[in-house]
């Protein structure tokens, strides 16, 4: 996997809406941010267009936005201004050639997870889960989380993830694993299984994370992943995020529903890991070869 160069002050950030669209107004605020960061600008003119009530544009219009922003080689990396539904529609619409042949940085969650999955599995570029310009810096771009991002894409050598001070990396199976991470939102890597970018698992790390879903979806969307043979075989499992999760049984969470469906796996298993759809964000490099132990709670990521 090839870790991309690092972002320096007065580089330019290309902003796209690979998913959901924005407003004019916040469209403003997200081009004032990132210039307030130092950087200049180039902007996808989707980031407004609204098609049926979620998208920003059709399929075709947001996947070539993202072949240009790779092809231009006046950008130095590409940031998403937010997540939402639609993603998946851009996906035939994307070149890998020009991703694979022009390696940048990449920054999303949520609905990005498809281009995470492709972007890593296909291109062998190193991309990062991590804030959005819309979604998280514009309003709470606060400094551990500012602190992760800027020392994550811009890696140079080893380090370890650091959740924010006071919230714990815990442990729901313990073990150490090593392999590169993969994964993202829950909903897509369920819906990834039969695609040609189907999250590939094998002796890989698999992180996952989800907001506002019932605990029904949750299972079923697990269940998929353990009867598509994800499980069997992975090293090992990182779980960020869990928001705003609902259940009638108070008792019965997503830890429950994920531990049964991991029983009789000798895979390490760690949660509360600070990266998802929380309001702090930290970020990780998916693609990068990942280090797990249960025992020191440290996950660290080699450049």
């Amino acid at each position: 996997m090839k870790y991309p160069k690092k972002l320096e002050k007065g580089g330019t950030v290309g902003l796209i809406c690979p998913s959901s669209p924005i407003s004019e107004e916040r469209k403003i605020q997200c081009l004032d941010v990132i210039e307030n960061l130092g950087y200049k600008v180039k902007a996808a003119d989707n980031l407004t267009s609204n098609v049926g009530g979620y998208m920003a544009g059709s399929g075709k219009v947001r996947g070539e936005w993202i072949n240009r922003m790779f092809a231009d080689p006046e950008v130095d990396a590409i940031f998403c201004i937010r997540g939402g539904d639609g993603g998946t529609r851009a996906y035939e619409y994307i070149d890998i050639d020009i991703v694979r042949a022009n390696p940048k940085i990449f920054v999303g969650y949520s609905d990005v997870t498809t281009m995470h999955l492709l972007f890593n599995q296909k291109a062998d570029l190193v991309t990062f889960h991590g804030p959005m310009v819309s979604s998280n810096m514009v309003d709470s771009f606060d400094e551990e989380t500012k602190e992760s991002f800027f020392k994550t894409i811009n890696a140079e050598a080893g380090f370890a993830f650091k959740n924010p001070e006071g919230v714990e990396i815990k442990t729901l199976k313990e073990g150490k694993a090593e392999g590169i991470l993969t994964g993202g939102n829950l909903s897509l890597l369920s819906a990834s299984i039969g695609t040609p970018y189907e999250v590939d698992t094998d002796g890989k790390i698999l992180f996952i994370e989800e907001v506002a879903e019932p605990i029904t979806k949750i299972e079923k969307w697990i269940y998929h992943l353990r009867n598509a043979g994800k499980f069997r075989q992975c090293k090992g499992v990182i779980l960020g995020q869990f928001t705003e999760m609902e259940n009638s049984d108070e008792n019965y969470d997503y830890k429950c529903c994920i531990k049964d469906a991991l029983e009789g796996l000798d895979i390490p298993v760690m949660y509360d890991i600070q990266s998802g759809h929380g309001q702090q964000i930290m970020t990780l490099p998916l693609g990068a070869v990942c280090k797990m132990d249960t025992t020191s709670a440290i996950i660290a990521f080699e450049v």
